[in-house]
């Protein structure tokens, strides 16, 4: 168990110090409407951390005002060098302020700091840039056509005022999937970050007014789903909601959206198989499956939480994984030796433990972990065990059902046939691993797998250039690279007669 914590940085300390925190509408820091405030508590302690105004429906019609007066005035007139100029600054004061912002998320969400410091926060700066990079480069394209003596050419405009909804497993870089590409097209942005983890939004949005971003352009608003998240993706002023999280509340949003069919994107859950075949390289796949389901707590959509191992290598395979899972370091995310920190909150810590009994009368064996931590200071905490189910079956609760915790299924199977079956049945569909050394198999198993992203003797590799989404159950829509551009523009075909 990790025991030594961080000291805070003077910076966290300061920023916590002004409680209870505002929201971001129109270029000010505001108080909610209402009066109201909720707190946000350190899953590692269960202690409060600081309170936070609560976004109702009355602070969203104003940050949605605010987005469209400023969608149809001055933003409009900024063209796209400056919104590159924007961006680029953003990305710059994400790195001038990385220890603090990764403090603010280890504290609010829980994860290990060596996390937040290597991949939170150094990926969203890299986000922020690579979007930038793209606000020059939206365009359109001339058509010939066949019907007449005409110019027929398309323009490539914004959608408007864009509703977005985050979780709150990468509260910071989830902000920045959904900020960044909806500005470089021209957007302007109402988000509402999870209310378990608000913290790093907000000081996001002090970032973002201080690199000169225009009043309503970026507003944040925290809040709850049932009141903020309904108000935002009912809105018949919002042009389009972007939202990430678990399929049930992705239907209601669709739902919602009718009123003015408004867009919507969509990127939820995950199920996903990873499959270890005998041909395999066993010491990469066994590390590969440790990061694939014990990073970030296991509080991943893409997690690989469905292991499929060829039976002649099963036992063998599983004793390795379930060795290194129980030997994982357990403790506060501020603490520097921590590998594996507490769930987000009481409520999860609940739903990840009641699975994991569900787990066991199912007739799964829990070869590794099974149950809460609870030696010495991590009683106080959200601390689950890294668990290695064996002895299950697909059709068990455990393999299909998201856990969104640090637990993995460990299902044999006989031959490729049965593992893409097998694999494929799910009602998921966003993320799949492959380990085997004969490259026919791996494309074959990538190609029969319906996923939106298969990786090949590796796990959990991301980049801002390449699509992120899902198929099925896991929503519609791709985050990241060119893609993400569809997601925030439409076209308008333009013809001019020319006889």
């Amino acid at each position: 168990m990790a025991t030594k914590q961080l000291e805070l940085h003077q910076s966290v300390v300061k920023f916590l110090s002004n409680a209870p925190k505002k929201m971001l509408i129109n270029g000010q820091f505001v108080q909610s409407v209402s009066g109201k405030t909720f707190e946000t508590i350190n899953p590692a302690t269960g202690e409060v951390i600081t309170k936070v105004y609560e976004a109702d429906k009355e602070d969203i019609e104003k940050a949605v005002k605010a987005a469209r007066v400023a969608f149809e005035g001055p933003w409009k007139k900024v063209p796209p060098n400056q919104r590159q100029m924007l961006l680029l600054k953003l990305a710059d004061l994400i790195e001038k302020n990385a220890e603090e912002l990764a403090q603010l998320e280890t504290l609010d969400n829980g994860k290990p700091i060596r996390e937040s410091r290597a991949v939170d926060v150094p990926v969203t700066a890299d986000h922020f840039r690579y979007y930038a990079g793209w606000a020059t480069k939206i365009h359109g394209e001339t058509i010939p056509v066949s019907c007449g003596n005409f110019l027929t050419y398309t323009l490539r405009e914004p959608v408007g005022v864009v509703g977005q909804i985050i979780p709150w497993n990468f509260p910071l870089l989830m902000a920045a999937w959904k900020i960044a590409a909806a500005v470089a097209c021209g957007n302007c942005v109402v988000l509402k970050p999870a209310e378990q983890t608000p913290l790093t939004a907000l000081r996001l949005g002090e970032l973002i007014m201080e690199a000169g971003f225009p009043a309503g352009v970026i507003n944040i608003c925290p809040g709850f789903g049932e009141t903020a998240g309904a108000a935002l993706s009912g809105h018949m002023d919002v042009d389009k909601v972007a939202f990430t999280g678990e399929y049930i509340t992705g239907r209601k949003i669709i739902q919602a959206s009718a009123g003015n069919l408004k867009r919507v994107s969509l990127e939820l859950g995950g199920k996903a198989p990873n499959i270890v075949f005998v041909d395999g390289d066993m010491e990469a796949a066994v590390k590969g499956c440790i990061g694939s389901v014990f990073f970030n707590q296991g509080q991943v959509c893409c997690a690989g939480t469905r292991l499929f191992v060829e039976n002649k290598i099963y036992d063998e395979f599983i004793s390795k994984v379930s060795d290194r899972a129980g030997k994982l370091t357990l403790g506060p995310g501020l603490c520097e030796e921590t590998q594996m920190g507490p769930l987000v909150s009481s409520d999860q810590l609940k739903r990840v433990t009641g699975y994991l009994e569900t787990g066991k009368k199912e007739g799964a064996k829990p070869v590794c972990g099974g149950d809460r931590a609870t030696d010495g200071d991590l009683q106080k905490g959200y601390f689950v065990k890294p668990t290695v189910f064996a002895n299950v079956n697909n059709k068990m609760k455990i393999a299909q059902e998201e856990i969104f915790g640090p637990v993995v299924s460990a299902i044999p199977f006989k031959d490729i046939e049965d593992v893409i079956t097998q694999g494929n049945d799910t009602t998921y569909g966003l993320s799949a691993g492959i380990w085997t050394k004969d490259i026919k198999k791996a494309h074959a198993v990538a190609k029969a797998i319906k996923a939106g992203t298969v990786w090949i003797n590796c796990y959990n590799v991301f980049d801002s250039a390449a699509p992120f989404g899902g198929y099925k159950q896991s929503g519609f829509g791709r985050e990241g690279g060119i893609h993400a551009l569809e997601l925030y523009t439409q076209i308008k075909a333009v013809w001019v007669n020319l006889d």
